[in-house]
């Protein structure tokens, strides 16, 4: 498979970021828990240079919660302020805060030798596309003040959002970069849902999602299609599970189209278990 997406608006967003990047004090990066280094852009490293940075590993609870804690520590030593979140819970998102405040502190110090009190931290959201930067910030800030979507490319353009009584936060669009250097990197991303459908060929993803499940998550899909999963074919397997769940042509044939759809959703939405993608020192 050979993945590329990179819409016209990706163009505007990164030179809208770096425009206003010297409003910023933090860059707060988005990264799927289920693939920390995939979903990470690498322009963001080049844009925030000098910047307060941290890292949110967002959808954690939908990542094998063994491998959660390893990026929660690879990261830490990598110089990150770091948490784990599920931005549908409200402790985790009330947990942002101290943070936040302790990765400022040298400007909030800078302040106050000023003069300057309870100027609000302003921070950057930024990541990839449905990666959830706008549930974040929803309920980060306890209202629908950015749009929201199960799909890539929802929020096209920057919103500066009053989050909380000394944070407030630069809403941007998920960016992608030009071109994955790495094959593999573009296949998680689109496993994982962050690039469109409408690009990707459905029934080879989920052939190479059936396949990583086989090597790493092996009861995942057995128990959630009632299928033998160490069958070496696996557009057979991919075929049985269409059978089981009654994906049938008009033929009679199985459509196998209509399962790795289903296999696909199954993934992104949780169905098939707490499931991570890459582990730290698999970088290299």
């Amino acid at each position: 498979m050979n993945i590329q997406w990179y819409p016209g608006h990706m163009t505007k967003a990164r030179r809208m970021m770096q425009e206003n990047i010297k409003l910023i004090d933090l860059v707060i990066e988005l990264a799927d828990a289920r693939l920390p280094l995939s979903s990470r852009n690498p322009d963001i490293d080049d844009m925030a240079r000098g910047k307060a940075r941290m890292i949110l590993l967002t959808k954690a609870d939908m990542a094998d919660p063994k491998v959660n804690d390893l990026w929660e520590k690879w990261f830490s030593e990598k110089g990150f302020f770091v948490k784990q979140i599920d931005s549908r819970k409200k402790n985790d998102v009330k947990a942002i805060t101290p943070v936040i405040v302790q990765a400022c502190q040298e400007k909030i110090e800078r302040d106050r030798r000023r003069g300057i009190k309870n100027r609000p931290v302003r921070a950057m959201i930024a990541g990839i596309p449905n990666v959830g930067k706008s549930t974040f910030i929803n309920s980060y800030a306890g209202r629908a003040s950015a749009k929201t979507g199960n799909k890539p490319g929802v929020t096209r353009g920057a919103q500066w959002i009053k989050a909380a009584k000394n944070v407030e936060m630069l809403d941007t669009p998920g960016l992608l970069w030009p071109k994955f250097d790495d094959q593999l990197t573009g296949i998680k991303l689109a496993a994982a849902g962050s690039i469109s459908d409408d690009v990707l060929d459905i029934t080879d993803l989920s052939l190479w999602l059936i396949d990583y499940l086989h090597r790493n998550y092996p009861q995942a899909a057995a128990d959630r299609y009632g299928v033998d999963t160490g069958q070496e074919d696996k557009a057979l397997l991919l075929a049985d599970i269409a059978v089981n769940r009654k994906c049938i042509t008009k033929g009679g044939e199985p459509d196998l189209t209509r399962a790795a759809r289903l296999v696909l959703d199954d993934f992104r939405s949780g169905r098939l278990g707490r499931i991570s993608l890459e582990r730290p020192g698999e970088e290299s």
